[in-house]
């Protein structure tokens, strides 16, 4: 492959991911099904990637696509329009009949670009499919991923994730779920798994539960991007711009939380001056826009409030710790959870000392959530040590790091466990 080819193939790499979820989308609100919808877009991807090389990448090459995908459609309801059975399963929103007229695919397909993003967004993210499966087909069709690029973000084979793909585009068929956005309670409903797909997709990325890096920065940027989309395609949702917030901020400590040598650099440790302020004033921004929206603070607007005090300080010392705490006491009656009381343990030890934490952190010893939760004994043994209680400290750090999977934080905690010796 020549130097002009390998150029011309990561230019197509790089128009897929962004025009492919829109590609998608109006091809499935026309044909009514994702898998066929994901079949036309990946034939017009294959048309250029034989014809670009040669021809030179078009002026608009999402335009190409679309045209492509077109009539890659026109050719599917052509060879289909005699088979009353395929023309009911490729053509739910019209009903064809035996003439020679063909459906309008290009009104159809230019219209409403937003309002197919939302649809296909609500129906990846659809309750009736595995948060996992979900997971797996908002990357692949939203975030344009390959198979094996999910696979690899998560740690598992790509047969795994493409019987997870396969499966959820099968179940949405039998389920005959509508690719619509859902009005009233089941709208709410829907969002919410939406956005907690997003915040789930981030903090794989930000911090990895197994494997030998600490970050993956590829699935945080492919979260931001989804969440950003969703905020837009829904305005006047709080909690959509909450999350933005809260991801922009958290995004924005990622050249800082990570050494050189790829070692993880804790919150109190990092060099505040890599924090991206670009993001940070964006995060502020869409915090500012969710308050403005006038409703109650949801979980993600809370969140993103505390990592906002963390921006806000230019020092640790300087950070509004009291404030953090009353943030955590409103998160812990939305969302009560034993990993939400842990954090607020942490931010109660800033506040008022490590024995005011280490006093919440062992009400929540017995919680069977936290029984092999390897941050319980990390943040343990950081109370402990702020103590003077080196011994105990110990034994903790190295409990935490037998629990975690993440090669890079097993070795910082074995380091923080070596340190209380000394």
């Amino acid at each position: 492959m020549t130097a002009s080819d390998t150029h011309i193939h990561r230019t197509i790499d790089a128009v897929w991911r962004i025009e492919s979820a829109r590609l998608i989308a109006g091809l499935a609100r026309r044909v009514g099904d994702i898998g066929l919808a994901e079949e036309l877009a990946q034939e017009a991807l294959v048309a250029a990637l034989e014809q670009w090389p040669a021809a030179g990448v078009p002026d608009n090459p999402g335009a190409w696509l679309m045209a492509t995908a077109k009539r890659r459609a026109i050719d599917q309801f052509r060879r289909n329009r005699v088979q009353e059975q395929t023309q009911q399963e490729i053509g739910r929103q019209q009903e064809f009949r035996q003439t020679r007229e063909l459906p309008d695919l290009d009104a159809a397909l230019d219209d409403d670009i937003g309002d197919d993003l939302l649809r296909l967004v609500f129906t990846t993210c659809h309750p009736v499919l595995s948060t996992e499966t979900r997971i797996a087909l908002t990357l692949r069709l939203l975030g344009g991923l390959s198979t094996d690029e999910i696979a690899r973000a998560y740690l598992s084979t790509e047969s795994t994730i493409a019987q997870r793909i396969v499966r959820a585009k099968r179940t949405l068929a039998d389920k005959q779920v509508p690719f619509e956005v859902p009005r009233g309670p089941e709208r709410v409903e829907r969002l919410a798994s939406v956005l907690e797909v997003i915040y789930l997709i981030f903090n794989e990325g930000y911090t990895a539960t197994a494997g030998d890096d600490w970050m993956r920065p590829a699935l945080c940027d492919e979260a931001l991007r989804l969440g950003r989309i969703v905020a837009e395609l829904v305005p006047g949702e709080p909690e959509a711009h909450g999350l933005v917030a809260l991801l922009e901020i958290q995004a924005s400590r990622t050249r800082a939380r990570v050494s050189p040598s790829g070692e993880p650099v804790l919150l109190l440790d990092q060099n505040r001056a890599l924090w991206d302020q670009l993001l940070i004033r964006r995060g502020l921004a869409a915090l500012d826009r969710a308050d403005k929206l006038g409703r109650a603070q949801g979980p993600y607007a809370l969140q993103a409030a505390i990592a906002a005090c963390h921006a806000r300080a230019a020092t640790p010392e300087q950070t509004d710790w009291p404030q953090i705490v009353t943030y955590y006491d409103s998160l812990s009656q939305l969302i009560p959870s034993p990993v939400v009381e842990l954090n607020r343990a942490v931010a109660v030890a800033m506040a008022f000392g490590p024995q005011a934490g280490l006093d919440l952190v062992d009400e929540l010893k017995a919680e069977p959530a936290l029984q092999n939760y390897h941050l319980l004994p990390s943040v343990r043994g950081d109370f402990l040590l702020r103590l003077g209680r080196a011994a105990e400290a110990r034994a903790e750090f190295q409990r935490a790091a037998s629990l975690t999977r993440n090669a890079r934080e097993q070795t910082l905690l074995l380091e923080r466990a070596r340190a209380c010796d000394s």
